[in-house]
């Protein structure tokens, strides 16, 4: 069901359906995108970094990493071009993390997991020393 928001952008009310902007900003969004979709369009502009691209639109940068988090811009198309990793910042082609710090995570769970392996074995070897003490002091009281 749509509701009344505030929209994030400048702040008129509108009816919130699908986006968290008004319609008005978001033709605005769209215009920006149409810029910076013909300027990559050109031959010449198709190896741009993101800088140059921000330079020479006067786009913000954080509306471009939008687009192409958005699937807006393909970046199989455009060497030059990526978005930051959320965790440290550095650019990416792809997914949320970078390969360091996906690397980081895997390390720190797999580190983790052992040491549950081990407080595992640890109370399962607990565990039977105490039933071999139950079971000899069972047969002794016979």
């Amino acid at each position: 069901m749509a509701e009344l928001a505030n929209c994030s952008s400048c702040g008129k009310v509108f009816v919130k359906a699908l986006r968290p902007i008004c319609n008005d900003c978001n033709k605005e969004v769209d215009g920006k995108f149409q810029i910076v979709y013909d300027y990559l369009r050109k031959r010449e502009n198709r190896s741009a970094s993101l800088h140059e691209v921000h330079k020479d639109t006067e786009v913000e940068i954080d509306l471009i990493y939008k687009f192409i988090r958005e699937g807006r811009i393909h970046l199989r198309d455009f060497p030059n071009l990526g978005y930051p990793c959320e965790k440290c910042e550095a650019l990416i082609r792809e997914g949320k993390l970078c390969t360091d710090c996906q690397n980081d995570i895997r390390s720190g769970l797999n580190g983790l997991k052992s040491q549950k392996e081990f407080e595992d074995r640890k109370k399962s070897r607990e565990n039977q020393r105490i039933t071999t003490y139950s079971s000899l002091g069972d047969r002794l009281k016979r």
